[in-house]
């Protein structure tokens, strides 16, 4: 080291180790100062650079509806710090933050919010209802984003997206003119999933199957001018009231006689003609189907295939038109209580079972759908999706974890058409206009194109735009969010633009298993329609936050606490700490306060090491010890051989074990062991060298906790050197893999062992850890490695540390691997004790050995696991026979001194 060098270091410790440091960490004073400095410097912001690789996230956007809840907490942790080391790996990196228009949802606040005004949505009008909306919107919509920086979240706010932006806007007509162009899109009535809550449309996907406990009734239908009957099982006895047909199989020989007869439908006398049709099973129920084809999809199917009257008899919100003839205005639920009475009373129902089904409630509003005949806009799926199976299929786009590919390729080669319109007002309305209040339509971008359209389509030049009346619904909110990796850069008005050239394919997307069919699939599908390429490289899906019973946290059961409280409790490092301990890949979190609590806990063991090394004193004339020069020797090793596997866990998205790798390196080997080793003894100095080389430690410490930890990380980076203004931990160089010496690795973790062993002896015989003890090992063959034989003695606080050729008398003894250590003990040993303890020692070992030979005996592990695996079960199994017959000996040894 050159005198300059060394004077410079020298300085930059004295400006350390006179610093005052806090006693305790306060997550309260740093995390708003370190957010407002990041801010400030524009370290989120990313521009073009084609000097740098790009790499972007785009966030899944919460709806603009919503606060922080649990599940973002931890989706926007792994983003956050899957951005965060990306940009201290050099990367040009960019997260676009923004938030989705939710048509359901929001409209269902904003009635609510006119409702207590005294207002209806009706009474104002679309125009000045959608005013009233968007007034909602500009004041509520930004709260969650706002939380989002509470967390440390690194998002780039000056791309803030929202997908009713003017632009986002376009890009959506834009597509949805471009598909019907193509003849994907078309409209036409079909069964749908009606929500008679929100009065809209929803798709396949937004319908939640839940088991319920429900009732199986038998009721009987008198033969048209006969004195016979059949009988009919039916979960939903007020749909009865619609029915045109009773069918029934055409190999069932019980019914074969009612063929081609009519029969009269219970309390209305409707004759319905008794059909035949494949669909039936025989064995359910009495074997005959009661058939409502405008109230159930399959119903509908065998309706179309017999030109069966559709008699409708619900009205939008859920209640009896005039067409049932009966409990017209009245709730269909209500009806069903009644009408069941009704039944009982007239002599139509025969008995009632119970019965366990599956019943479709709608996702946003938790109401039980409704199948429903109307006309709609459909997107045709099957070309479409096609290239979205491929490429995830040959794993250009990958999963994680994997077994959610089988799941994606069965939805995707059972994909049904996408029914895109929503009976509501606010949302992207559909481009299309009628023409004269008729049927015939035109689909265009705007109204002056429409109109150009509708003049050539009739002939009539004289068309004036108040003769276009455009469609009143709106389009399914997946269909704006489809396109949110391409419009964020406005890659579908523009794909020639720089950011869109640039940023696009994303590299990460981070959701929840859930939407992985009507986003992420839509999305991957979007993206080779409209760019020609995957929207993202990697899907890293995130399991559901439960509570400790394993109960999806929701604010109905009062089981998911306030993200706002826990940081202000534990601050925000403490929180997403707590949330990655226990979150793997695709598996549900099982979400406990005392996780967050201990992510506080590791927050202040590193400010505590911090300020222990801080407080020790400095003198430049002491030179390095034996026990720290291994230390330091050892800890450099340790430090790459972590980083190693830190990064094959990055990339293969096991992220809460890269957590743990650099939580127990920095707890465990550096606290724990490392610090334990180099520090000066009670009232001494530290040289000069070590010092330097333990600050190097913790910088680099520092770097790898970065992404998880970035508030804590920030403010004792900025102390532990001098720092200028504009300098972050943040864009500081994410540390390069160095190499190692894996057996050096090795020896001190038999170092550490003995070190252990011997502080077990001493608590055994309650000998004061003061007092310095002699120490003999046995090294027949002069074999022993003693890179580590000053550590050992320092921290095992021995006297001497001598090389025996035979096992001495009258000694405590230990062993480690197939070393054999002994502390001679003046007083006579126990014997029997002795002995026991070796036996408890040799049981262990034995159990220890049955287990490895379990695997190694398994020819399906031996041929399929890495060679490497194998190897190290073998290393164990070699390692597990030599301690076996070590201790063997020395019982017999003890034994013959009894």
């Amino acid at each position: 080291m050159g005198m300059y060098a060394g004077k410079f270091i020298f300085l930059q410790l004295q400006i350390f180790l006179t610093m005052d440091i806090p006693s305790k960490y306060d997550p309260s004073k740093t995390e708003d100062k370190w957010y407002a400095y990041w801010m400030k410097l524009g370290f989120f912001h990313a521009e073009p650079d084609e000097s740098r690789e790009p790499y972007t996230i785009v966030i899944p956007p919460p709806n603009v509806t919503g606060v922080l809840h649990m599940g973002h907490m931890l989706n926007n942790t792994i983003q956050d710090i899957l951005v965060r080391r990306a940009r201290m790996q050099g990367k040009n990196a960019l997260w676009v933050p923004g938030t989705d228009h939710a048509s359901i949802a929001t409209e269902a606040r904003v009635v609510a919010m006119l409702r207590e005004q005294g207002k209806s949505k009706s009474e104002l009008g679309r125009e000045e209802f959608l005013k009233q909306a968007w007034k909602w919107k500009e004041k509520h919509g930004g709260i969650i984003l706002e939380q989002l920086k509470k967390l440390g979240a690194s998002c780039d706010w000056q791309r803030t997206k929202f997908t009713m932006d003017p632009d986002m806007s376009a890009s959506v007509i834009h597509v949805f003119t471009d598909l019907y162009r193509k003849g994907y899109i078309y409209r036409g009535r079909r069964m749908v999933n009606w929500d008679p809550q929100a009065k809209t449309a929803i798709s396949d996907e937004e319908v939640i199957y839940k088991e319920v406990q429900s009732k199986l009734y038998y009721l009987r239908y008198k033969v048209a001018g006969e004195d016979e009957y059949i009988t009919i099982a039916t979960t939903r006895p007020e749909t009865i009231l619609g029915d045109t047909a009773v069918c029934v199989n055409p190999g069932d020989k019980r019914f074969r006689k009612f063929i081609g007869k009519k029969v009269l439908v219970p309390l209305i006398n409707r004759e319905v003609p008794v059909i035949e049709d494949d669909y039936v099973d025989p064995e359910f129920g009495t074997g005959a189907l009661k058939i409502t084809p405008a109230h159930d999809e399959n119903d509908y199917e065998i309706g179309q295939r017999h030109d069966l009257e559709i008699v409708d008899i619900l009205n939008e919100d859920g209640t009896f038109s005039e067409a049932a003839q009966l409990y017209v205005g009245e709730d269909r639920f209500v009806v069903r209580e009644k009408i069941v009475k009704q039944l009982e009373e007239e002599g139509y129902l025969v008995k009632t079972e119970d019965y366990t089904n599956k019943v479709g409630f709608s996702e946003r509003t938790d109401v039980v759908i409704e199948p429903r005949l109307s006309l709609q806009w459909f997107l045709r799926m099957k070309e479409l999706s096609k290239p979205a199976l491929e490429h995830v299929m040959n794993g250009d786009i990958r999963l994680y974890p994997a077994k959610f590919k089988n799941t994606y390729r069965h939805w995707m080669e059972n994909i049904h058409d996408w029914c895109i319109s929503r009976q509501l007002w606010w949302g992207h309305r559909i481009p299309a206009w009628y023409i004269k209040d008729s049927d015939t339509y035109v689909v265009a971008e705007n109204e002056e194109e429409a109109l150009l359209q509708a003049r050539e389509k009739t002939g009539d030049s004289g068309l004036q735009l108040q003769d276009l009346r455009q469609d009143e619904d709106v389009l399914d909110t997946w269909f704006s969010s489809w396109l949110w990796p391409i419009s964020v850069f406005n890659g579908i008005l523009e794909p020639d633009n720089p950011d869109f050239k640039y940023f696009y394919p994303t590299d990460d997307l981070v959701t929840a298993p859930e939407i992985l069919f009507f986003w992420v699939a839509r999305m991957i599908i979007a993206g080779y329609e409209y760019a020609g390429e995957k929207p993202f490289k990697n899907v890293y899906l995130t399991g559901i936050v439960r509570d400790k019973q394993r109960r999806k946290m929701s604010k109905s059961l009062g089981n998911s606490p306030d993200p706002l409280e826990l940081i202000r409790k534990y601050g925000a490092d403490g929180v997403r700490v707590g949330m990655l301990l226990c979150s793997p890949a695709g598996g549900d979190l099982l979400f406990d306060e005392s996780l967050t609590e201990q992510g506080r806990n590791f927050g202040n063991k590193i400010w505590n090491a911090f300020r222990l090394v801080k407080g020790w004193k400095h003198d430049g004339d002491t030179s390095q010890s034996p026990a720290a020069a291994e230390a330091v020797d050892w800890f450099r090793n340790k430090l790459n051989e972590a980083r190693e596997k830190l990064n094959d866990q990055f990339a293969s998205y096991r992220l809460s074990e890269a957590l743990m790798t650099v939580y127990r390196l920095f707890w465990d080997e550096f606290s724990s062991w490392y610090l334990e080793a180099v520090k000066p003894g009670y009232g001494k100095t530290i040289d000069r060298e070590t010092l330097g080389q333990t600050l190097d430690f913790f910088e680099e410490l520092l770097l790898l906790l970065h992404p998880f930890m970035p508030f804590i990380t920030e403010e004792i980076w900025q102390l532990i050197r001098e720092r200028k203004e504009g300098e972050s931990i943040m864009i500081a160089a994410w540390p390069e893999q160095g190499t190692y010496d894996r057996s050096l690795v090795e020896r001190f973790e038999k170092t550490k062992e003995a070190v252990t062993s011997i502080r077990a002896v001493r608590k055994e015989k309650n000998i004061p850890p003061k007092e310095k003890l002699p120490l003999l090992i046995l090294d027949t063959e002069a074999h022993f490695d003693t890179r580590f034989i000053s550590v050992l003695k320092k921290l095992g606080n021995l006297e001497t540390i001598s090389f025996v050729n035979k096992k001495p008398d009258n000694a405590l003894s230990f062993i480690v691997k197939t070393t054999e250590y002994y502390i001679p003990f003046e007083d006579r040993i126990d014997i029997e004790a002795e002995i026991e303890k070796l036996e408890s020692d040799l049981n262990y070992a034995q159990g220890f050995l049955g287990n490895v030979m379990k695997k190694l005996n398994n020819k399906n592990f031996v041929s399929n696991a890495p060679a490497q695996v194998v190897e190290r079960e073998q290393q164990k199994q070699a390692d597990a026979e030599a301690k076996i017959k070590a201790i063997e000996e020395r019982i017999e040894a003890l034994k013959k001194q009894k």
